[in-house]
């Protein structure tokens, strides 16, 4: 381990081989630290945290200061970061409550500057949370999920795999997979084309996926109706099933849809 002579480490830390730690760092004592990580200066880990392999955690970031929930009372709890993850400057990242007990960031992903991640967060793995976005309580966000910078997230919102949302907007519904979400208030702005395709989808998924939003959006069914189309017209795959489950467990409702735009079309973000 490197630490700078200004920097605090609670001699109850466990820190991992190969960690740097810059001046004016605070390490609390129940806190686990992974192989390799690098901690700016002025950065400030509370009890709870627990931060994976090869994390880079730059100056000002808060990990794990407790949740701003006045049901909170004292309970002990995590805030828990996976490997490979960066945490820019001044992003903060509260612990879980007697909720759920914990705080996720997974591994792979991007926290930007002045970010927040509120108490009983779940995000899995290789998802961006832009500059200045706000995640309040208990919200959940699958695996490559793109939130653009200063989203405001309401609490308990389900955001699915592979999401776009534009900058700016505000989430007060659940967006289901593969989606862009856009334009206030905020709507379904078509198929995360651009993510899809980068990420390895073939033309005949991405087909898949147009057709049960097309369905879904267009068609001038209810929710109940569209799914219940889809599940007799149009062929299982995992797409499909993903899609499904996501809206038939959605307690918010989904997004809405924008009867500007094609089903087919993205937009500019």
């Amino acid at each position: 381990m490197t630490q700078h002579s200004n920097t605090f480490i609670h001699p109850d830390a466990q820190i991992g081989k190969d960690v740097t730690i810059g001046p004016f760092t605070y390490i609390a004592g129940n806190v686990v630290i992974g192989d390799g990580t690098w901690i700016g200066p002025n950065v400030t880990i509370m009890d709870g945290a627990r931060i994976g392999k090869n994390c880079r955690i730059f100056p000002g970031a808060v990990i794990s200061a407790i949740p701003q929930d006045l049901k909170f009372r004292g309970e002990e709890t995590t805030a828990e970061i996976g490997d490979n993850t960066t945490v820019r400057e001044c992003a903060t990242v509260n612990r879980g409550t007697a909720s759920r007990g914990k705080t996720v960031v997974g591994s792979n992903c991007l926290l930007m500057a002045y970010s927040h991640i509120a108490h009983d967060c779940i995000l899995k793995n290789h998802i961006i949370i832009g500059n200045g976005t706000q995640i309040a309580g208990e919200v959940e966000i699958d695996d490559h999920a793109i939130l653009s910078a200063h989203v405001l997230v309401h609490q308990f919102e389900r955001i699915g795999a592979h999401v776009m949302i534009q900058g700016g907007s505000k989430v007060n519904k659940d967006i289901p997979p593969f989606i862009i979400a856009a334009r206030e208030p905020l709507t379904f702005a078509g198929i995360n084309l651009v993510g899809l395709r980068r990420r390895g989808f073939t033309p005949q998924q991405i087909g898949v996926i147009q057709e049960i939003y097309r369905n879904l959006y267009n068609k001038g069914m209810n929710v109940s109706q569209a799914l219940a189309y889809i599940e007799a017209n149009i062929e299982a795959t995992p797409e499909r099933e993903l899609i499904l489950d996501f809206i038939r467990k959605s307690k918010r409702g989904i997004v809405r849809e924008y009867t500007g735009s094609d089903p087919d079309e993205g937009v500019e973000l």
